[in-house]
């Protein structure tokens, strides 16, 4: 499925919009044992394939606008929050 975080996509026309999909991803993240970036890129991948497993339960086959937020949380902030979100769309073939 395809994401983007433009609006549209070059080429192709949306038929139907579905609505807004989100998808979260709370991970932890031990510094001394694990490589920070490879940490957030995990998250990052976990919050979309879940906003994109969303959007396809709706019937869309792609997603735009799509926005990733981070946040640290917990008492320490040894946990990283992802948050992506988008608009679930279908564009012609």
């Amino acid at each position: 499925m395809l994401a983007t975080t433009t609006p549209t996509i070059e080429g192709k026309r949306i038929t139907k919009y579905y609505g807004i999909v989100t998808g979260e991803t709370i991970i932890g993240a031990n510094l001394f044992r694990d490589s920070y970036e490879e940490v957030l890129r995990q998250a990052k991948d976990t919050a979309l394939r879940e906003m994109q497993d969303q959007a396809a339960l709706l019937g869309a086959n792609a997603v735009v606008g799509v926005d990733l937020d981070y946040e640290t949380v917990g008492d320490s902030g040894s946990m990283l929050m992802v948050t992506a979100s988008g608009t679930a769309v279908r564009i012609e073939d």
